[in-house]
């Protein structure tokens, strides 16, 4: 609980120190975003025709999630769950696997069901690195947050805490890492993140649903 009151009370003497980066941060995420949305058009395009071909319902799926400040935002994946699907957080369900659609264990082992996200970048709702958002009935990491500062900072596609273990860690492993992020961040680990994060997608560590 201190080290969470810490990390919020170091927040506020860095904030104005970055504004700098962030400055640097939105110009990369604009910039790297409308590259990969030139390259990755076609296969955007190939895997929606698949979700619409192999399940019902529609291609997007869009949950509410918590961004920055804890403003309640919509983020869009491709669908991996069926429509009937509870919206819960994934490793809440019984059975994971017995929600998911055809080609939605790949979407997800691959992280190719992510790749919506790009256009949540472009609009600022999120960073390319940032603390994963929040479902919107995730309390307990909603509050933790709050207590640190971190909900001060837009959320990403990616983290510190993904790229040091995703969905193998408990909540409070989460928030602190996040924890660490937020007293370190640069334009330099925002990139190291970016680079762990193409070999932790590559070798499909840290996906246990």
């Amino acid at each position: 609980m201190t080290h969470f009151l810490i990390c919020a009370e170091v927040t506020e003497t860095l904030g104005g120190n970055h504004l700098a980066f962030i400055i640097v941060k939105r110009i990369f995420d604009i910039i790297l975003c409308l590259f990969f949305l030139i390259v990755l058009a076609a296969p955007m395009a190939l895997i929606a025709l698949a979700v619409k071909l192999t399940s019902r319902g529609p291609a997007l799926y869009w949950s509410d999630r918590v961004g920055q400040r804890n403003r309640i935002f919509k983020m869009p994946k491709f669908r991996s769950m069926r429509t009937n699907a509870p919206e819960v957080a994934t490793h809440l369900l019984r059975d994971p696997k017995s929600y998911l659609t055809p080609i939605g264990g790949f979407l997800r082992l691959s992280s190719l069901d992510e790749l919506p996200q790009l256009f949540s970048v472009l609009s600022g709702d999120l960073s390319l690195v940032g603390p994963r958002p929040a479902l919107f009935n995730q309390s307990d990491l909603i509050a933790l947050r709050t207590e640190s500062g971190i909900h001060n900072l837009i959320p990403g596609i990616t983290g510190w805490a993904q790229v040091n273990g995703r969905d193998d860690m408990s909540i409070p492993e989460k928030v602190r890492l996040d924890c660490e992020y937020l007293h370190a961040r640069s334009f330099w680990l925002d990139l190291k993140i970016l680079i762990m994060t193409v070999f932790k997608v590559v070798q499909s560590e840290g996906i246990s649903h």
